[in-house]
């Protein structure tokens, strides 16, 4: 079991000015919690003039909550996103965050986690939805699933043990299958030599066709999409780190060639590669 969070930047669009802009943390939730949730993250801020920020997103849902000054605090549920996201952070505030591990949304969501790819929602708009809801401190009754209550306040222990138990109120319930989908997801994200669905299929014994099913049905994306974004997410990674062979970089990466890379990366940031190398100089 994982005993630190996940310390790389990928998918953050110039992660250097984002940290010394705000404090960003993560944190591993309760062990119980760990084979879904791949961690919180923690941002709080106070700036003196608005931070424009973009991410690529992981395939994974994410329930955020957020105070921006002394306002009330706001939940969301966020489902794949298949775009460059940006937000705009001003004046001080507070976000408490969940990114489950891909595949780790579906415990506790009754439906297929298609239905939220692309989607944002309110957090209480989707109470009817959630897996068999049991009660939880500061929750309504039962049949209306758990509502967020003091999130983003207190301690970082304080911010993670309230997620802890509204996420441990959700019941969520052990599953093979959806097991096996986020082992499977894992296997793509750290091995960079899967650069196709018929590799995946043919070292796991499955074929194709289930794993469409199986990965839309409790990632929310197909398992095409998963290779594609993991392999541009480290090649995003490596241009923050310096100069790179970027014909090699592509094939390594499973692109036809570099000019393939390029295309993809571009329609993706919105720039080059090289325009975003130089842009973080």
């Amino acid at each position: 079991m994982r005993q630190q969070p996940r310390a790389d930047d990928r998918g953050i669009l110039d992660p250097a000015r984002l940290r010394r802009a705000v404090r960003f943390r993560r944190h591993l939730p309760a062990p119980e919690l760990r084979r879904w949730v791949e961690h919180y993250w923690l941002i709080d801020w106070d700036l003196t003039e608005p931070l424009a920020q973009q991410i690529v997103p992981h395939p994974a849902v994410n329930v955020v909550f957020r105070r921006d000054g002394d306002g009330p605090e706001a939940g969301e549920v966020a489902g794949v996103g298949r775009e460059l996201f940006s937000i705009t952070l001003a004046g001080s505030g507070r976000v408490s965050g969940v990114q489950f591990r891909p595949g780790g949304f579906h415990p506790f969501w009754r439906g297929s986690v298609a239905e939220l790819t692309g989607g944002r929602w309110p957090f209480t708009a989707l109470a009817d939805r959630w897996a068999p809801a049991a009660a939880v401190v500061g929750a309504g009754p039962a049949s209306a699933g758990p509502s967020p209550a003091g999130l983003c306040g207190g301690t970082d222990a304080e911010r993670c043990g309230a997620l802890d138990t509204l996420l441990t109120g959700w019941a969520p319930e052990p599953d093979p299958v959806n097991d096996e989908v986020i082992d499977l997801v894992e296997a793509i994200r750290r091995d960079r030599t899967v650069v196709r669905v018929d590799d995946v299929a043919r070292r796991h014994g499955t074929s194709v066709r289930r794993l469409q099913r199986l990965f839309l049905a409790h990632v929310g994306v197909g398992p095409k999409w998963v290779i594609r974004r993991y392999r541009l997410q480290e090649a995003i990674e490596q241009a923050a780190g310096g100069p790179l062979d970027w014909a090699r970089l592509a094939a390594d990466l499973g692109y036809s060639d570099q000019s393939h890379l390029v295309r993809e990366f571009s329609a993706v940031t919105g720039r080059t590669p090289a325009a975003y190398a130089r842009s973080l100089t």
